[in-house]
């Protein structure tokens, strides 16, 4: 049985999961990591929880089989069974890393009271921040160890292409794949990505630590 890392790393590859209507219970690769991933065709639940109840539950949505696991009845179902809670479903683009440097001028940030370093290691380890002139770009280990990516543009500096120069950085300073997940709706967002090079390839809902405060780890 291939393990969450193993997917994600064939997923980075272009590599994906059967389209056979399935859903794949897996465990957990750590304490933080549990939620739904789903691709076309098939779908993914991380979690420690018996994997027969998993598929009891789902058995008994009326809904397409296809989207079941996204389901809110399910996605209830199972917040509640583990304690856990959630925040959105989002869109989930990678990209490859590119060698050379960021086109844009960073300068790292080293304050660990930051607030999106703060906001970051309440859901990522090993984070690291990058301050723009107009922009934050931060990057951390996410769902099973994978690099992830998030940037958050000034208001007086949208509309402007910052967003997208950013997030194109991020593949400049990352010698592996880089993910980012992005609200449906945030279609400004999703173009900034998709812009810098970045392709769609599932959606998640990641199920976070019952507290903000047992989220957090030491770094």
């Amino acid at each position: 049985m291939e393990s969450v890392r193993e997917i994600l790393d064939g997923v980075a590859r272009g590599v994906f999961p059967p389209a056979d209507g399935r859903t794949t219970v897996l465990p957990q690769p750590g304490p933080r990591h549990a939620g739904v991933l789903a691709f076309t065709g098939h779908s993914v639940v991380v979690t420690d929880e018996d994997p027969a109840w998993v598929y009891d539950t789902l058995r008994g949505l009326d809904c397409d089989p296809l989207a079941a696991a996204l389901h809110p009845r399910f996605l209830a179902a199972l917040l509640e069974r583990t304690g856990r809670r959630a925040e959105t479903v989002d869109a989930v683009l990678v990209a490859g890393p590119l060698p050379g440097v960021p086109p844009l001028a960073l300068t790292e940030i080293r304050d660990a009271g930051h607030p999106r370093i703060r906001y970051a290691r309440e859901r990522r380890e090993e984070v690291r921040a990058w301050q723009a002139d107009g922009g934050v770009l931060v990057t951390g280990r996410g769902t099973a160890g994978r690099l992830e990516v998030s940037v958050e543009v000034d208001e007086g500096a949208r509309e402007q292409g910052l967003g997208r120069r950013l997030a194109y950085a991020a593949r400049r300073l990352a010698a592996e794949p880089v993910w980012a997940q992005v609200a449906p709706g945030n279609a400004r967002s999703l173009r900034a990505f998709q812009a810098a090079g970045y392709g769609a390839v599932g959606a998640e809902l990641l199920l976070l630590p019952g507290s903000a405060e047992d989220a957090r780890v030491p770094q």
